[in-house]
């Protein structure tokens, strides 16, 4: 068992707590770049699909899983981010900069649409955002002349630095644009955290009234929040349309929020690894779903998929709340203290406030 023997406050917000830590981050690193070069086209779609994926979860896991506020209205903020990037590519704006200001200018759109949607509390906002998620369809075929309404828009041409990123002719370009995004996002999020208005976010979630007498301004800190998680979310939904090559307005349906809510729950509620695990099962499962179904010999079943996501979504949620990063974390643990482990170690608690319960 290895323990962090603290000396200084700084250690409580380093990057890495040691040098093992960061050993093991390298050295995932490395396998990351070298990912491509052993492995088919297929399965590094597939990776990169898990990364975009990623980007669009981390932007909703910085909201929920860090303010404690549910979101059912991020598919809109992803279809924003996609067609504001393809707009702004149009007027020959080069694409790193046309994706950056998409992602900027979702965030402050965002952050103003929060200013009157966070007056709500639990489910009042989900319900909020979930229309919001359900208008985005309709907005998106008004106004066609920027979003070509019901026949969408293909993808424009992809240029940084001389190379062309095409999904079909050179995938390992989209894989490595996918990586250092999901790289980027994931540093800012995690300085994010260390910084004072990291701490903020986690008080507010934990109980509003006691960051409020601590001196936390709740609304400015849940707006801020709010922008910066739509700003990723809508980096994640302009990887995601652009790299499906064509999309309209039943892309980004309000069904991809659920899946995304539903990522981060599996994963893991409140960890950045949560995010890409959960990717990872919303990537593949349809992958192994349609394998067993060819394996078994059986037609394609409907609903199967949705059907087996809720289910997954049900057991996570009664059996282990934590997600599949917190059930390492046990294990971890477990193993770190084994043969002294307490059966009722990881026992569930009630950590609410009682002036919470109502909100």
């Amino acid at each position: 068992m290895r323990f962090h023997f603290k000396t200084h406050y700084d250690q409580d917000i380093r990057l890495f707590p040691d040098w093992w830590n960061f050993s093991l981050y390298a050295a995932l690193l490395v396998v990351l770049i070298v990912l491509p070069m052993v492995i088919d086209s297929f399965y590094l779609g597939e990776v990169t699909n898990v990364l975009i994926w990623a980007v669009a979860g981390l932007g909703l896991m910085l909201l929920t899983g860090q303010t404690g506020q549910v979101s059912l209205g991020h598919s809109a903020f992803m279809a924003l981010g996609c067609y504001t990037c393809v707009n702004l590519m149009e007027t020959g704006m080069p694409f790193l900069l046309a994706f950056v200001l998409a992602g900027i200018i979702t965030g402050v759109i965002g952050a103003v649409i929060a200013i009157p949607a966070l007056k709500l509390h639990g489910v009042y906002l989900t319900i909020a955002t979930l229309a919001l998620a359900i208008l985005a369809d309709d907005i998106i075929v008004i106004l066609d002349h920027w979003t070509g309404g019901v026949n969408g828009y293909f993808a424009p041409e992809i240029w940084i630095f001389g190379i062309e990123v095409n999904r079909w002719i050179n995938p390992a370009a989209w894989y490595y644009l996918a990586l250092g995004t999901a790289l980027v996002v994931t540093l800012l999020y995690r300085n994010l955290l260390r910084s004072p208005l990291g701490r903020a976010f986690a008080a507010v979630r934990d109980s509003e009234i006691s960051a409020q007498a601590m001196g936390v301004d709740v609304a400015r800190t849940k707006t801020i929040a709010f922008g910066l998680s739509c700003a990723f979310a809508g980096l994640g939904g302009a990887l995601m349309g652009l790299f499906a090559g064509a999309f309209n307005n039943e892309t980004f349906n309000f069904l991809i929020a659920i899946q995304l809510l539903m990522m981060i729950i599996i994963g893991g509620l409140g960890f950045i690894h949560g995010a890409f695990l959960g990717a990872i099962v919303i990537a593949f499962l349809p992958q192994l779903l349609s394998i067993s179904t060819d394996f078994l010999g059986s037609s394609s079943i409907p609903g199967l998929e949705t059907g087996v996501f809720g289910m997954i979504l049900i057991a996570f949620i009664l059996f282990e709340p934590m997600g599949l990063y917190g059930r390492w974390l046990k294990i971890r643990t477990w193993l770190e203290l084994f043969p002294f482990a307490r059966r009722d170690m990881f026992r569930r608690q009630k950590t609410y406030l009682k002036t919470e319960r109502l909100r």
